[in-house]
């Protein structure tokens, strides 16, 4: 039998990079899954913008340093995390691959990051509890009723969760037009096209008939089934969601007694306004050009925030590998997450996956430091636009 080094470096080999596990990943997944996981909205741009903010930012390396370790820990709203980078939360978490947000819970638990499990995934909070570790988010798309509401938060908290954002920038469904072509609904019905494509994907379809096609579990206390007349796009959690305003925020202030994150901000003046709330730290996000085209880069408006508040800042939205990650510490961001990467390491290795992504994202952060001269990130160098 193999050693668990071997079994390492023979990963290494095959998948030294995101973009490895990625194009394995479209391998092994159906293609309307597919479609759904890895697209954005209209056409793509803020996608590219993303891609294309990250690529301009540059940093100086620098000499004659001598041997270090470099130091990936980080401190992050008075909890002590021993990497930069955490798992973000992702609606239909199980439909991307079997069982991914107890896999994903675990390996969180195991690495010692923070999990985000949507609202909307396929495993409830109590379905995760035993897989929790000690920085579990809980992500909330927010319901109009108060008692609703008031039952999700208990829910959250009786599972182990321990941390609140509230997802602020999807007022209403996006379009997602290469999702809606690929025909998939909320929740997924297996037409015989899908059922073509679902036949083509043994591991995922075997995983799946194990476990019965996914759906989303917390919101079964709380709907009957969707309206035929949603959109695709939408599922029946808009049936209770409504699109929060100041007051909203103010009142899950009072209601959560923990860590309370806002995420989805690109404006420098609701970040100060949250601030003045009460909020604990807010999230910069686009979503990943998942809700809206004509969004600017993340990273683009991440310095603007930062120099406008003092709370901690959580960044995510393109990021695809350590060097994202230090360009958006260079600039201003505390914490850094990933959604679609670990999805795509699932999908590439199934278990394994989270692990040996956790692995790349270290030792690329290990190797860009090094070139930096720098021991810890909080000693990150300035950043410079490359033409």
């Amino acid at each position: 039998m193999p050693s668990r080094h071997s079994a390492e470096m023979d990963l290494n080999t095959h998948f030294p990079a995101l973009s490895d596990l990625r194009s394995r990943a479209q391998k092994r997944i159906p293609k309307f899954v597919w479609e759904y996981l890895d697209s954005g909205t209209g056409v793509e741009a803020t996608r590219r913008r993303n891609r294309a903010a990250l690529d301009k930012i540059g940093m100086m390396p620098s000499v004659l340093h001598g041997e270090f370790e470099p130091d990936l820990s980080v401190s992050l709203m008075g909890a002590d995390l021993p990497l930069p980078f955490g798992i973000a939360p992702v609606g239909m978490s199980g439909l991307m691959w079997p069982d991914a947000e107890r896999l994903l819970a675990r390996a969180a638990a195991e690495l010692g990051i923070p999990y985000t499990l949507s609202t909307v995934a396929t495993q409830s909070p109590e379905d995760v509890a035993d897989d929790l570790g000690a920085h579990a988010w809980f992500q909330m798309y927010p319901p109009r009723d108060e008692d609703i509401r008031r039952d999700m938060l208990d829910r959250a908290r009786k599972a182990g969760f321990k941390t609140l954002v509230l997802t602020v920038d999807v007022p209403v469904a996006s379009r997602r037009e290469r999702q809606t072509r690929s025909g998939l609904t909320n929740p997924p019905r297996l037409t015989p096209r899908l059922l073509a494509q679902v036949a083509m994907r043994p591991a995922w379809a075997l995983g799946m008939a194990q476990r019965g096609m996914p759906h989303m579990r917390m919101l079964d206390a709380y709907t009957t089934p969707a309206a035929d007349n949603l959109p695709v796009t939408a599922h029946v959690g808009y049936l209770l969601r409504t699109s929060p305003d100041w007051d909203y925020v103010k009142w899950l202030r009072d209601a959560w007694d923990g860590p309370f994150i806002v995420k989805g901000i690109l404006r420098v003046e609701d970040a100060t306004k949250l601030e003045t709330l009460g909020v604990d730290a807010i999230w910069v996000s686009n979503h990943a050009g998942r809700q809206f085209d004509g969004a600017p880069a993340s990273i683009e408006v991440l310095p603007e925030i930062r120099s406008a508040t003092s709370l901690p800042i959580i960044f995510d939205s393109g990021v695809e590998g350590g060097l994202d990650i230090l360009r958006a510490l260079a600039l201003g961001a505390d914490f850094v997450m990933l959604g679609r990467g670990w999805h795509y390491a699932l999908g590439a290795l199934g278990a394994e996956g989270p692990a040996h992504l956790a692995h790349i994202l270290r030792e690329d952060l290990k190797s860009c430091m090094g070139q930096l001269g720098t021991r810890t990130l909080r000693d990150l160098p300035e950043t410079f636009t490359l033409d």
